[in-house]
């Protein structure tokens, strides 16, 4: 159900986009955003940080392109989103010494320091190569091919990057038996 509710405005922006166009899939997109932060506050009564910032950037950059009567405000979105997150784990790590990464996934994971690093790191990567490849879909082929690629390339490759991430933490991952393996009777 989450994970429905994280894409709900995007599934919902593809298909307004494929109906009737960019100006009227910009406005489902952030009356969706919109709606999805209303159900989180009221029934779980906390929002995400994360959450709260992309509603801010699709208010602003689907507001500017409603306004201007522009795409290039709504394709720069993804962008603005992804190398802020990037921009947060690395300041993160660089300026306060803390690791946004663990502190998101260290209650569930135990992983000796270098790998958090390593994770924080990758992230970072992931994002800034992600806000890249965004602008160059968004440039170079029509807006058509770009939701596409916001919708189907977007989430697979994020998809991608999260299965190599589990690859590279269960060889990393201590085992929870506490029986030592040359114990056994």
């Amino acid at each position: 159900m989450k994970l429905l509710l994280d894409f709900f405005p995007i599934i919902l922006f593809f298909v307004a986009f494929k109906t009737w166009g960019i100006y009227v899939a910009t406005a489902v997109a952030i009356a969706a955003t919109i709606v999805q932060i209303a159900y989180l506050h009221f029934r779980h009564g906390k929002v995400e940080p994360m959450q709260w910032l992309s509603l801010g950037v699709i208010v602003l950059f689907g507001g500017a392109t409603l306004l201007a009567q522009s795409e290039t405000f709504i394709k720069w979105k993804p962008t603005v989103l992804y190398w802020l997150m990037g921009g947060a784990l690395l300041v993160g790590q660089l300026v306060f010494r803390k690791n946004f990464i663990q502190s998101l996934m260290g209650a569930q994971v135990d992983l000796p320091a270098p790998v958090w690093r390593n994770l924080n790191w990758a992230w970072t990567a992931f994002f800034a190569a992600m806000g890249v490849l965004n602008l160059w879909v968004a440039y170079r082929f029509d807006t058509d091919t770009w939701v596409n690629f916001k919708l189907f390339g977007g989430i697979g490759l994020m998809l991608a990057f999260v299965v190599a991430q589990a690859l590279y933490l269960s060889r990393h991952i201590k085992d929870g038996d506490p029986t030592p393996k040359d114990a056994q009777p």
